[in-house]
């Protein structure tokens, strides 16, 4: 009976844990590293075919988008999950299969001029359809055997539609532990979706904690905001547009979009229109409407009983096609339009910034964390210019960002989920976020509420019935991914520089017109002298 910790360990994305019981060898999640990686993961150390099944918690792809590698391995065996996570996955890891091959597609063509080795995509839709077709679908509260001996239930984690924390029972030569995966723990009071469901006991608790080191912001007044964000843009004859993800936020901005026109708080714009273009969102959004029953929060059912869709209203358009979505932007009349991707990397929301950032009447609306590097991220910290397919666009548009926004718990949070176990676990097993934090929250929980608690690393291996380390993993370095981050922090020590000359250049007015010309030709001469490198 052991436990391998293979994934977010110390980090925020690729989870993944390998468990050993009764002869059987389970993955809960399996995970896409996303984004920057500070340490190196150990590989699963048994062939995929030898896999007999998986426990998804649930559909972001940082916890299931390698599972059609998985398969593309060997793996036959089931994948187990709620309805609406099947139900998300369906699509989203067709999508990512999509992105694999165009990208594979786009590096071939480019390389076969120059004589490269051809570039093979880590799958292809062939294996997300072999994946998909392993899915395995449950209820919330169903308590299943999963092999004899070892029994399973998925409990509301609050933090995406269909979410869940994952109780494993196991007995094993008359010895029972029971684990409980925490998953992604919810933020309190999300539209649509319900809040995390305690659990009040467990042997050894896997947990997350994305926010261990934070408090969130208290809730803001979401609805009165963004009908503020609205009417300003539309009074001065502009488009609000808002990148954003396409499972989970774009339905809350729907949800508090129908709020705004239910309780008509624009005012002189009639039945202003709301374009939703991503084929992917719009998918997720009918995978939404289908899962209400049993996955929708009281207040959303509610809704739903006096025949209300919380997340459809009068206006509502969706755009599938390539011209659909060419065609928003020849349309003057004024408009919301939500589109991926959510930090604006990709997709069809780059479409729509070319076309409204210069423009002084439009409002670029962020809902979501942009990650450093991305550019979402560049323009919210207040570039003057960015580009877009090789043109340089002025950023002229007012940017805005709808703070509060959060799906996942924080400190408070995680520890009210904690605290909830009727007793302390033999162990407490702190993962899923940045380094610093995942060592800050474990020492929080050991020392102030008095939990045994680690934070492992990956390749550490701990035996359940013993409640003992076999062996301990260590960090190791991932050197060019250090060596990335390194050129990411001298990408931002620049912006620093270049705000901290923006603040010099205002506090300027008013002085001797000798010393303004003399320091204006010190910076052309400056960006000369860049601009020829």
């Amino acid at each position: 009976m052991r436990l391998t910790f293979l994934g977010a360990t110390h980090e925020v994305t690729g989870s993944c844990f390998y468990l050993e019981a009764l002869g059987k060898h389970i993955l809960i999640d399996c995970g896409m590293e996303q984004g920057r990686d500070t340490f190196e993961n150990q590989e699963l150390p048994i062939p995929a075919y030898n896999v007999d099944a998986v426990l998804l918690t649930h559909a972001h792809m940082d916890h299931s988008g390698n599972l059609p590698l998985l398969c593309k391995q060997g793996f036959k065996g089931e994948i187990h999950a709620t309805g609406a996570t099947t139900a998300l996955c369906d699509i989203m890891l067709r999508d990512s299969a999509h992105i694999q091959m165009s990208e594979a597609e786009w590096r071939n063509r480019k390389g076969k001029r120059s004589g490269d080795k051809a570039f093979v995509p880590v799958y292809t839709m062939e294996d997300a359809l072999d994946a998909i077709r392993r899915f395995i679908p449950h209820e919330y509260g169903e308590r299943f055997e999963l092999y004899p001996g070892i029994e399973v239930r998925f409990t509301d984690a609050g933090h995406l539609l269909g979410s869940a924390s994952i109780e494993v029972m196991i007995n094993e030569d008359g010895i029972s532990r029971k684990l409980v995966f925490s998953g992604d723990i919810g933020n309190t009071g999300q539209p649509l979706i319900s809040d995390p469901i305690y659990i009040n006991d467990a042997d050894y608790v896997i947990m997350e904690s994305t926010y261990g080191d934070r408090y969130h912001e208290s809730k803001p007044d979401y609805v009165s905001e963004l009908s503020s964000i609205i009417q300003s843009t539309f009074d001065r004859g502009g488009n609000v547009v808002i990148p954003s993800f396409a499972i989970g936020r774009t339905q809350v901005l729907l949800y508090f979009i129908r709020k705004i026109k239910e309780d008509r708080l624009i005012k002189g714009h009639g039945n202003f229109k709301v374009y939703v273009d991503s084929p992917l969102a719009i998918e997720a959004t009918q995978i939404y409407e289908k899962n209400m029953l049993g996955y929708f929060d009281k207040d959303a059912m509610e809704l739903i009983n006096r025949g209300v869709n919380p997340i459809k209203f009068p206006g509502l358009m969706t755009s599938i096609t390539s011209e659909e979505s060419k065609a928003i932007n020849f349309n003057d009349e004024p408009k919301v339009i939500i589109s991926a991707a959510g930090m604006c990397d990709a997709g069809r929301i780059r479409h729509h910034l070319k076309h409204n950032l210069w423009r002084e009447d439009s409002t670029i609306l962020f809902v979501g964390y942009q990650s450093v590097g991305t550019l979402g991220r560049i323009i919210l910290d207040g570039a003057a210019e960015v580009k877009l397919f090789g043109e340089t666009i002025a950023v002229n548009a007012q940017i805005k960002r709808l703070s509060g926004v959060s799906g996942h718990a924080d400190k408070e949070g995680l520890t009210r989920w904690l605290q909830a176990f009727g007793k302390n676990p033999l162990k407490v097993f702190v993962v899923h976020g940045e380094d610093k934090v995942c060592d800050s929250f474990k020492e929080y929980i050991s020392n102030e509420l008095g939990y045994d608690a680690e934070a492992p690393y990956s390749g550490t291996v701990f035996d359940l019935a013993a409640n003992a380390f076999v062996l301990r993993g260590r960090p190791i370095p991932a050197e060019e991914k250090v060596r990335a981050a390194r050129a990411d922090n001298a990408f931002e020590r620049l912006l620093n520089a270049g705000r901290r000359l923006l603040a010099l250049i205002q506090q300027s007015k008013g002085r001797a017109s000798k010393d303004l010309v003399k320091f204006t030709g010190q910076i052309n001469s400056l960006c000369d002298k860049w601009e020829r490198r």
